[in-house]
């Protein structure tokens, strides 16, 4: 199975240059249509309900300081990603890739992942938290999405 940094490195190579919170949300819509397409996670660490979103702290500790981040700057392994992780992967970036971070961020802050895990550590806006969003929440609300999409091109 991939690693959160091998999802990341991979992003960065196809998408070039970009914020770390960009580079984490897209990291969040890739692991949440991962695992309602393919029924299977995409890396095995977690996100947390942050203030500002949903955060991996894995990948928070290899880009903590830095604003913008360069292909090649977190060390991960792209080639460590199947056929069906690198497709859900490109879709997501076809999709999302054009938003900028702020967008992404209020995208996921009306969404009931995020917004059940702050629920459930009973927070207020900006205060910290780190509770976990979870699979089922997620597969629940991707899977709606996907739902919805597959409903509206028919």
């Amino acid at each position: 199975m991939a690693r959160v940094q091998d999802v990341a490195a991979y992003i960065l190579d196809q998408l070039g240059p970009m914020t770390a919170m960009k580079l984490q949300k897209l990291c969040y819509y890739a692991y949440g249509h991962h695992l309602a397409w393919e029924e299977r996670q995409l890396f095995p660490e977690r996100f947390e309900a942050w203030a500002n979103g949903p955060v991996c702290k894995e990948l928070y500790a290899k880009h903590r300081g830095r604003f913008q981040l360069q292909p090649g700057e977190i060390k991960g392994d792209p080639k460590a990603l199947d056929e069906g992780e690198r497709e859900s992967i490109d879709l997501v970036l076809a999709g999302y890739g054009d938003f900028s971070a702020s967008q992404l961020s209020q995208m996921t802050h009306r969404e009931p992942p995020w917004v059940w895990a702050r629920e459930r550590a009973g927070v207020d806006a900006m205060e910290r938290s780190d509770e976990q969003l979870t699979d089922d929440d997620m597969f629940e609300f991707f899977e709606s999405l996907n739902a919805a999409s597959t409903d509206g091109a028919e």
